[in-house]
């Protein structure tokens, strides 16, 4: 796929949300768009496939108020570049994203992971690239479509993903009228005028379609689940029950998995928690890292951070 069928950032993100928390950074031969703002202990947050930055339009600035946020575009999506194929693979985006944070100098006390960003939090902190407060997963896709659905799903995408005609036509309906507002509705959520535009340039531009693509043709999440029993940090399931993209059931799966982990329910939101919602999301997060953070203060939570 093209470099100029991707989202431009003098055109799609002329009026992307927190644009004045936006840097690029070239790392490990991938362009990186990412946004940083705020002091204190450092939050990574990542988005789901098929989203960008955008998608914490509500929720970083309220944790950036006592937090240190940095929320990049994962791999071929939203105006960060498209990497090798490995590098749309789960390992391979936790091995990337993990290298922008050393690039960044910036080492996370929380990642934050929504819906497959969750599977890539929970990969990075197994590997080591995590902080002392562990994981908050929100909606986490992390254990494959059931039956013959987890076998169909990978394979139309990777068919998709070699067949860059399909891909434009895909691109070219959604930005026909009503057709991004009835994907969204179909996630259980209600969004806002901001975040229905944000995803109408993303999945209007079939280099951001491409990446989505080649991120679930790859995704092995079987491999996720059988390392369950590894995972020694905090974490904190937060699941919505109107959630129609990722069942609850999943967050409970892995919380019965996971030593330790809690799952905290929300009743009247959909998979788009976090956007229809970000000041209960943000309260829910801190609660997090409050309880699991052993020091009093930023200034101590950054001197750790340095010294480690």
């Amino acid at each position: 796929m093209a470099l100029s069928d991707a989202p431009q950032w003098n055109r799609q993100g002329r009026d992307w949300p927190n644009r004045d928390a936006s840097r690029f950074v070239t790392d490990g031969g991938v362009r990186w768009h990412v946004q940083v703002m705020g002091e204190g202990p450092v939050i990574l947050l990542l988005h789901g496939a098929g989203a960008a930055t955008h998608s914490w339009r509500g929720l970083a600035p309220k944790l950036a108020q006592s937090c240190t946020v940095v929320a990049p575009d994962l791999p071929g999506h939203g105006f960060t570049g498209m990497p090798g194929r490995e590098g749309l693979k789960l390992d391979g985006m936790a091995k990337g994203v993990a290298a922008l944070m050393t690039a960044l100098k910036l080492q996370p006390d929380l990642i934050v992971g929504h819906s497959a960003g969750a599977a890539i939090a929970l990969r990075m902190q197994m590997t080591g690239a995590g902080g002392r407060a562990g994981v908050v997963a929100i909606n986490g896709a992390l254990s494959p479509f059931p039956g013959v659905a987890g076998h169909i799903f990978p394979t139309l995408a990777r068919l998709l993903f070699l067949n860059p005609a399909a891909i434009g036509l895909f691109a070219w309906r959604a930005r026909q009228p009503g057709v991004v507002e009835r994907l969204m509705e179909s996630t259980g959520s209600r969004i806002d005028g901001a975040g229905l535009e944000g995803y109408r340039a993303l999945i209007g531009a079939s280099g951001h379609v491409a990446g989505t693509l080649g991120m679930m043709s790859g995704w092995d999440l079987n491999a996720l689940a059988a390392d369950f029993a590894r995972y020694q940090a905090p974490l904190t399931l937060i699941a919505s029950e109107g959630d129609l993209a990722v069942p609850m059931k999943v967050s409970r799966e892995a919380r019965d998995r996971i030593a330790g982990a809690k799952l905290v329910r929300l009743g009247r939101l959909g998979h788009l928690a976090h956007e229809e919602d970000p000041g209960q999301l943000a309260a829910l997060i801190l609660e997090h890292l409050n309880t699991h953070t052993p020091l009093s203060s930023p200034a101590d939570l950054r001197d750790a951070a340095d010294g480690a």
